[in-house]
């Protein structure tokens, strides 16, 4: 399996990007997604969980302005990020976990003005 991300960029506060994950293999369609992200000296945070039904979890700080896709079809997840802030700014993965955990490459998002 290998995971995809793709999206991020440079944003000024309040701006709006969408992040992609394009999976290879069969098992994406089956599998959690689950958006993390990882700013500068700190450690690796969950974001957002889509399971394959599409059933959403969001951490408290993105509840409102994040929301977490997938579409099965064409083994894509999405993470929309809207009103976004300076303490958004990180590398955003992209994960799905099948006994051991496959992990995106990370795209870097930057929010300022």
């Amino acid at each position: 399996v290998q995971l995809q991300a793709s999206g991020g960029g440079l944003v000024q506060p309040g701006g709006s990007l969408r992040l992609s994950c394009a999976a290879s293999g069969s098992i994406f369609s089956i599998k959690t997604l689950y958006w993390y992200r990882q700013a500068p000296g700190k450690q690796r945070e969950l974001v957002a969980g889509i399971t394959p039904g599409g059933y959403a979890t969001y951490a408290d700080s993105v509840k409102g302005r994040f929301t977490i896709s997938r579409h099965n079809g064409e083994n894509t997840g999405y993470l929309q990020m809207d009103n976004l802030r300076p303490e958004d700014t990180a590398v955003y993965y992209c994960k799905i976990t099948d006994g051991i955990a496959y992990w995106g490459q990370g795209t870097l998002v930057t929010v300022s003005s």
